[in-house]
C-alpha cells in the first residue's frame, strides 16, 4: 500500500509539488490589474466556456462585449467535460476551432493540456496570479473550495475531525453527491495523496452513514434541514444559501491539508498564441472580474489583491497537489463502482 508521506516524497522529487499553501483574508503586496488599464480588444475570437455558476460567467463575457466594441467574440457552450472531449477529437483531427478554452475545473484543462496543443500562459500573465496557482499550461481564474458544512443545531463544531479521512470511523449522517464532478474530483485528490487502498477503505467506511444527493446544493439543503448532520460540498453552495438565507442552520468547517480542503480550480488554456486571446485572458484576471466572481459566484479570486467571499474562513490550508493531475479520473470512476458508491 502507497501511504501519503511516501506518494508526497515522490511527488515532491518530481518537482510536483509546491510550498504549503495558505490563503488567507487579504494579500499583500501586487494588485491585479485594472481593466481600466488593459488595451482595447479588437478582432475574433473563439471561446469554448464550460457551463457554471448559473449564469455568471454569461454576464462577465457581456461586461467584456460591451467594452470592448470591435471584439467579435465567438463563444461556444458545453459542460466543461464535454468540450475537453471535443478539443481532444479536434486535435487529433488535426483540426483547431477555439482560441482558448475556459472550463470549470482543472481536470479537463489537464485532460486538454496532456494532447500538447495548447500554448504556454506568459510570464507576464502567470505573475498576475497567486504565486501557489501558477501553472505552466493554463492560468487559474477562480478557486473553489471543498468544505464540510454542517448543522450547529445537530453537531457541536469540536465533534468534527479535521482529518477527512477520520470521517470513515465516525458515527456521524453524512450527505454526499457521488455522481457530481466536484466530489469525483475530491475522491481524485485522496486518491493522489492517501493512495487507492485507503481511498477504498474510506469509502466503505462513509457509505454505511452516507446519504446521497444529485447535487452539492441538494446536500447543504439537507444539511440545513437537519437531515444529515454534515456533509462534503463546495464552499460556495453553503454561502449562496446563506446569502437567501441568513437563518439557515448551516455553518462551514474544514480539514486541514488534505483533499478535504482541496482548492480546485477554473481555468484558461490559450490555444493560439495571438496577442488577442492573451488580452482576453488578462481582462479574466483584472480586479473588476476577480471581484465579481468572489461578490457574485463567491468564488476564491486567484489573482492578486483581492479579498476573498465574505463567509470563508479567515485562513484556508489546502493541500500541495498539482492540480492538473485531477484529469486522471478514470481510477476514481472505476473505484466509485467498485465500492458500489456509484
Amino acid at each position: 500500500m502507497i501511504d501519503r508521506r511516501t506518494l508526497l516524497k515522490s511527488a515532491a522529487a518530481l518537482g510536483l509539488l509546491g510550498p504549503a499553501r495558505v490563503l488567507v483574508a487579504a494579500d499583500a503586496g501586487p494588485q491585479a490589474e485594472s481593466a481600466d488599464d488593459l488595451p482595447p480588444l479588437v478582432g475574433e475570437l473563439s471561446v469554448y466556456l464550460g457551463r457554471g455558476e448559473g449564469g455568471l460567467y454569461d454576464d462577465i463575457v457581456t461586461a467584456i462585449r460591451k467594452r470592448n466594441p470591435e471584439l467579435e467574440l465567438n463563444i461556444r457552450r458545453a459542460p466543461s467535460a464535454a468540450l475537453a472531449n471535443t478539443l481532444i477529437a479536434e486535435a487529433k483531427a488535426g483540426v483547431r476551432r477555439a482560441d482558448l478554452f475556459w472550463s470549470i475545473d482543472a481536470s479537463s484543462l489537464g485532460a486538454v493540456a496532456a494532447e500538447g496543443v495548447s500554448q504556454p500562459i506568459p510570464d507576464s500573465i502567470q505573475r498576475q496570479i497567486k504565486p501557489d496557482f501558477r501553472y505552466k499550461e493554463w492560468a487559474a481564474i477562480s478557486g473553489r473550495l471543498r468544505t464540510l458544512p454542517y448543522n450547529p443545531t445537530r453537531l457541536n463544531a469540536d465533534r468534527i475531525p479535521d482529518d477527512v479521512m477520520a470521517f470513515a470511523d465516525t458515527d456521524l449522517k453524512i450527505g454526499w453527491a457521488p455522481a457530481y464532478g466536484a466530489f469525483q474530483s475530491f475522491i481524485t485528490a485522496m486518491r493522489l495523496l492517501e493512495g487507492e487502498q485507503r481511498t477504498k477503505q474510506w469509502l466503505l467506511g462513509v457509505k454505511k452513514q452516507a446519504k446521497s444527493f444529485a447535487g452539492e446544493l441538494g446536500v447543504v439543503m439537507a444539511v440545513a434541514r437537519g437531515e444529515v448532520d454534515l456533509g462534503f460540498a463546495n464552499h460556495y453552495y453553503t454561502l449562496r444559501l446563506k446569502q437567501g438565507k441568513p437563518d439557515a442552520n448551516v455553518k462551514l468547517a474544514l480539514t486541514n491539508d488534505d483533499a478535504g480542503s482541496l482548492v480546485n480550480s477554473s481555468g484558461v488554456l490559450l490555444l493560439d498564441n495571438k496577442p488577442l486571446a492573451r488580452n482576453f485572458l488578462r481582462y479574466l484576471l483584472s480586479q473588476e472580474v476577480q471581484s465579481y466572481l468572489a461578490r457574485e459566484a463567491y468564488e476564491i479570486p486567484m489573482a492578486p489583491g483581492v479579498a476573498l467571499p465574505e463567509g470563508l474562513p479567515n485562513a484556508i490550508h489546502p493541500p500541495s497537489l498539482d492540480l492538473t493531475q485531477l484529469s486522471d479520473l478514470k481510477p476514481t470512476l472505476d473505484l466509485l463502482r467498485e465500492t458500489r458508491v456509484l
